[in-house]
């Protein structure tokens, strides 16, 4: 059976994090031109990142490869110990190394060296040792602050890997700023998962105009009641002569008018200046206005100067449309 947990677990956990904390705060001082450096190199590669590391640094490596390829840098991952055993073609004319070794001194990374200085291939290298064999190889040497580990005999790789991959993430996200790349071009790379669901455009997941509920602004209840019933929506748009979005009646807006549904017009029961979301609006944005208004519906304009509207999205299309659209 399991102990329930103890305060000092609870305080043993706090420790780790405050000291990885503190190692990242230094790690952010130390930032200088060697990294402006880095990122000048990743920007000018004409081919591809290659990232290269043993044991938890070869682990972390992968991930920068992986997170340098999903924010516009084209990427990939050799593992340091296969490169001596054939993988090493991997690294071609015309690409960057970054290599990430904790002593800087594992001596699987010797044969890389070897073939990049045989290819001409500059070398990035990630070390806490700044006198160690990888980082006298690298062209542009990054040294992380010298913080201990956080297990109990500052041994196992705990602080030195965080302090590692959040350089990584900085180096891919500084290389992304300095490339401009919009949020299309964040959406491309990631076509599937939450973030491809959060990144999507209105207008891939919204109602078409054939689905809109709209009606007059001197419409009766009669005539506003079958529209919703029709387009079940949960909603009626109302439009003037000119086909502008003036109001939208809700099924809240009806029961607080149920004593005047005889004589009233959609005019009279409406709820003026309706919140409107772009066609080109991601739906991460859609989401956000749907929250803070506490709605589920918005209709939907093609720019922001227009009222005129071309579909309608609800909170359900969102959650339930696949991430790559219909």
């Amino acid at each position: 059976m399991l102990r329930q947990p103890t305060e000092q677990h609870q305080q043993n956990g706090r420790a780790v994090i405050a000291l990885e904390a503190e190692a990242l705060q230094r790690l952010g001082e130390m930032i200088n031109g060697s990294f402006g450096d880095a990122v000048a190199a990743i920007l000018a590669c004409r081919q591809r990142v290659v990232v290269s590391g043993m044991g938890k640094s070869g682990h972390i490596a992968r991930k920068v490869a992986a997170t340098l390829a999903a924010t516009g840098t084209p990427a990939h991952f050799v593992h340091a110990a296969e490169a001596a055993h054939g993988d090493a073609g991997m690294v071609m004319p015309g690409d960057l190394l970054l290599i990430y070794s904790n002593s800087g001194d594992s001596a699987e990374l010797q044969p890389l060296y070897a073939h990049a200085a045989r290819l001409g291939v500059p070398i990035i290298g990630v070390s806490r040792n700044r006198d160690s064999l990888l980082l006298r190889k690298a062209d542009i040497a990054l040294t992380l602050p010298p913080m201990p580990e956080a297990c109990t005999a500052s041994m196992a790789p705990t602080t030195s890997s965080t302090m590692m991959l959040a350089l990584g993430d900085a180096l891919a996200v500084a290389a992304m700023r300095a490339r401009g790349l919009s949020g299309d071009d964040i959406r491309a790379l990631h076509p599937g998962g939450e973030i491809g669901r959060r990144m999507r455009a209105v207008a891939d997941v919204m109602h078409g105009r054939g689905r809109l509920p709209l009606v007059p602004a001197s419409a009766n209840m009669d005539a506003v009641v079958a529209m919703m019933t029709e387009k079940r929506l949960g909603l009626t748009g109302v439009v003037d002569g000119a086909g502008d979005l003036v109001g939208v009646i809700t099924d809240g807006d009806l029961r607080r008018h149920i004593c005047d549904v005889a004589t009233a017009t959609a005019r009279d029961v409406m709820t003026p200046q309706p919140k409107l979301i772009e066609r080109g609006a991601s739906v991460e944005d859609a989401l956000e206005l749907m929250r803070a208004n506490r709605i589920t519906v918005l209709f939907v304009v093609p720019d922001a100067g227009s009222r005129q509207p071309v579909g309608a999205v609800q909170i359900y299309d969102i959650a339930a449309s696949p991430p790559w659209g219909q």
